[in-house]
């Protein structure tokens, strides 16, 4: 309710959610019903809108520019948060959630690998959302409970170089943060995909036109 009275208040055109797993499958399942209708917004754009999908349109619409070699120091991989990929969508097409995250970090970076096999049928973190909010005395169950991600994300580092990974959820973020260095991965491995994007772009004065 705090979010639409601000967005009526302020007369904006469109809420876009950032990177936060919770926060967009709450929007994206149960806005509408909850706080909605939305039918003050405009409906040219989606209802809400997810962070990746706005920069991805704006990708596709060639309205952003990119020095990809910005990122080449980095060979990145993405891990697909649950709250994403399992109980939400982005974009007009079937599977946008996996689609349009990957293509955002593709327009940003030369190096992408993506872990096999396919997310999200390996557990993005275990119960990420409870243990990553949880005190350090359950960090055993934590460390269990991300295994079977660092088991995939240690085959592309060995196999194909991987340096980093991203995702786009904010406790995916804290949780990995904790357990990589369980895993000997150092901590600032996993990135936000919208860091790799602020590193990457290239912002122009405006024209004197």
């Amino acid at each position: 309710m705090r979010i639409r009275k601000a967005a009526k208040d302020l007369g904006v055109k469109r809420i876009i959610v950032g990177e936060c797993g919770h926060a967009w499958r709450v929007a994206y399942s149960f806005w509408n019903t909850l706080i909605g209708p939305f039918d003050f917004l405009d409906p040219r754009y989606p209802v809400p809108q997810h962070i990746c999908e706005f920069t991805y349109d704006l990708i596709q619409k060639g309205a952003l520019t990119f020095d990809k070699s910005a990122n080449d120091d980095k060979v990145v991989t993405f891990h697909d948060s649950c709250n994403v990929a399992r109980a939400s969508r982005m974009g007009d097409m079937p599977g946008g959630q996996f689609v349009i995250p990957r293509e955002v970090i593709k327009a940003v970076c030369n190096n992408f690998v993506d872990m096999s096999p396919r997310p999200p049928w390996r557990p993005p973190s275990a119960a990420a959302a409870v243990a990553a909010c949880s005190p350090d005395d359950l960090m055993e169950l934590r460390v269990k409970g991300a295994m079977p991600r660092m088991q995939a994300l240690k085959e592309v580092v060995e196999e194909k170089g991987v340096t980093h990974m991203a995702a786009i959820c904010a406790i995916c973020k804290a949780q990995f943060t904790k357990v990589l260095p369980y895993y000997k991965f150092q901590m600032d491995m996993i990135q936000s995909v919208h860091g790799l994007v602020s590193k990457a772009i290239r912002l122009t004065p405006p024209s004197d036109k």
